[in-house]
């Protein structure tokens, strides 16, 4: 969430991250809102302090009449009726602003969710995929003097991954792992989270609930602008299947006061996730191009402010690497304004190469989202002179399956229909070299 007097203060570029993000927060609106509740707390200071000069006249008054006779008392009180019905009708003036100022405050708030975070200085103006610039590229496609096949076609062929009886248990846009698909599944995950923990300096977090409450998905941007793509409870328990691992790993330290000398906080933690993807649709939806529930190893930082972009860096980089280890070509790309999300300020997006479909698959995508979400959760730091301020958050996958394991097959498939393990999780297998059909 942005701070108030930012929007204040920076209403041209509030407006235009608005725009570029296509959302639709209405900042005249909020502008009109902040400007009534600013009158409304002037009311009722002004109020408020005629209130207590009126109690302190008629106090005293009552008091200089305490010794007095009976006479003079009962004249002092008879001149101060006056005074004391003013004094009421404050009361019940005071009672009419407060809750004037309340239902403004929660208008307020409300609207104030809708908007969306400001993209950094050096994100580019665009408006889809498209103008997405390329940072860099890894790695070359290998070279074969056969066609590759689809994932689908090796999946099938291989009998690693089952979609038709997926479909049967829960629809469309869900897999099933079995035999070496499942060892390999499994092995990516070890690798990941050994890889993050033990080279890289993140504290493990294992088994999170994978149903949160409400405030977990305001916290991280989820809410309320993306309810629709999310798997929910009813309304008796208001309860979210988590889309991504970032909602329960960030929301660890709401309502927190961290320690400056901690920081950063670094968390890797591997989870299920679940989305709808409501909006999705075309040719990039078939078998493990778009699925409703993959597992993902997630990266979550909490830093100082002035460190934010560095750990960004250093955070892709860390993501960069279990594909590097994999032997997987990738490229990095910078995402421009539209294609940002909702609380980002800055985002990449990591893809690799699949050479049996021909399509480059998103596989991570490492954010900085600033104050944002620290602003939604509370959760902030003293600095060095002791002043209260929102740490940074930042978070990525750390990478996501299943699009990993769909790079992975078709790019390590062999002539004679096999499926070659990267050399790195070869131990995860018990040296297992290759993925052959089940005999």
């Amino acid at each position: 969430m942005l701070d108030l007097a930012f929007i204040r203060d920076h209403t041209d570029e509030v407006r235009r991250a608005v725009r570029e993000k296509g959302d639709k927060a209405d900042i005249d609106a909020i502008l009109a809102l902040d400007a009534e509740r600013r009158k409304a707390l002037t009311d009722f200071e002004r109020l408020k302090a005629e209130q207590n000069a009126r109690s302190k006249r008629i106090g005293d008054a009552q008091r200089a009449a305490a010794g007095a006779d009976q006479a003079t008392r009962l004249k002092v009180t008879e001149s101060l009726a006056e005074e004391r019905h003013a004094l009421q009708r404050l009361a019940d003036d005071l009672k009419t602003l407060r809750a004037k100022s309340d239902d403004i405050q929660a208008k307020l708030q409300a609207a104030l969710a809708w908007v969306p975070n400001v993209p950094a200085a050096d994100v580019p103006s665009g408006r889809t995929a498209a103008d997405n610039p390329v940072v860099r590229t890894w790695g070359e496609p290998r070279r074969r003097d056969f066609k590759p096949k689809a994932h689908w076609d090796l999946a099938a062929a291989l009998d690693i991954i089952d979609f038709e009886r997926a479909a049967k248990l829960s629809g469309s846009h869900f897999a099933l792992f079995k035999g070496d698909g499942a060892r390999l599944e499994r092995a990516l995950i070890n690798f990941m989270l050994d890889l993050h923990a033990r080279e890289h300096g993140y504290r493990e977090i294992f088994s999170p609930p994978l149903i949160v409450q409400r405030p977990c998905m305001f916290t991280t941007g989820q809410l309320p602008k993306l309810e629709e793509d999310m798997y929910k409870s009813d309304a008796r328990d208001d309860l979210f299947l988590i889309p991504t691992a970032e909602v329960p790993v960030t929301n660890l330290h709401r309502d927190e006061l961290l320690d400056r000398a901690a920081l950063p906080v670094k968390y890797c933690c591997y989870t299920p996730c679940f989305r709808r993807e409501a909006g999705s649709y075309g040719r990039d939806t078939r078998a493990l191009m778009r699925v409703h529930q993959f597992d993902k190893v997630e990266l979550v930082k909490f830093v100082r402010p002035q460190d934010s972009y560095a750990e960004l860096e250093a955070l892709l980089a860390n993501a960069e690497t279990v594909l590097q280890r994999l032997g997987l070509p990738y490229r990095v790309l910078k995402l421009c304004t539209g294609e940002l999300s909702f609380a980002a300020a800055k985002c990449y997006d990591i893809e690799c190469w699949a050479p049996g479909i021909e399509r480059w698959m998103e596989v991570s995508s490492c954010s900085n989202f600033e104050a944002f979400q620290a602003r939604r959760g509370n959760i902030r730091f003293r600095d060095e002179n002791g002043k209260m301020e929102h740490v940074h958050t930042l978070n990525g996958s750390g990478v996501a399956l299943a699009r990993t394991v769909l790079c992975l097959i078709e790019t390590f498939q062999t002539d004679d229909g096999a499926i070659e393990i990267p050399p790195v999780l070869r131990p995860y297998l018990g040296g297992q070299e290759r993925i052959e059909k089940p005999r």
